[in-house]
């Protein structure tokens, strides 16, 4: 049949080539250049989307996020002493347990931002673990920094006598 034909073989070729790209064109190389030219368009929107000056209530979140953390962490340092202990031992008595020692502040806890308190509270495992977790809820304490739990026995006369003491150390921003 292609011997029959008027044409030359090397028309023929070209011809059959040009039609094949153009199939190609179609099938494949047209869906790829209109993908890379969204994904170009897409690129540049996420530029200008990531730029933080064009969307200020995402600061504005933020920063309410943050105030929201420092809250947590800020309290008033003068009356720390005074109101917040009373504070915090209202809720350890709520408890039945025992607010034992508040020594006074060791100046190497001390920093320009922040101060670092000791509190002990005596009572048994679970009241003090209801307590512990009442003061991380609660809202300027302080945060708690580190705690820890001893067993210290009591030599009486009849019964080798255990209290458990509970150590918390509270972080507070000044």
């Amino acid at each position: 049949m292609l011997k029959q034909l008027p044409v030359k073989k090397e028309y023929l070729f070209i011809a059959s080539v040009i039609i094949l790209l153009l199939i190609s064109y179609q099938l494949a190389f047209k869906k790829t250049l209109e993908a890379w030219q969204i994904n170009k368009q897409l690129k540049t929107q996420i530029a200008q989307a990531s730029d933080l000056s064009i969307q200020p209530a995402y600061l504005e979140r933020k920063n309410n996020n943050l105030s929201k953390i420092i809250s947590t962490y800020k309290t008033d340092t003068i009356t720390f002493r005074s109101n917040i202990i009373n504070t915090i031992s209202i809720i350890a008595e709520k408890e039945h347990v025992k607010l034992s020692e508040v020594p006074l502040a060791d100046p190497l806890f001390h920093n320009d931002k922040f101060i670092i308190q000791k509190l002990s509270f005596e009572g048994d495992f679970f009241a003090l673990t209801k307590v512990l977790n009442q003061l991380q809820a609660a809202k300027g304490v302080g945060v708690v920094r580190s705690i820890s739990y001893k067993s210290i026995a009591l030599n009486s006369k009849n019964d080798d006598v255990k209290k458990i003491v509970m150590g918390i150390y509270f972080e507070i921003l000044k």
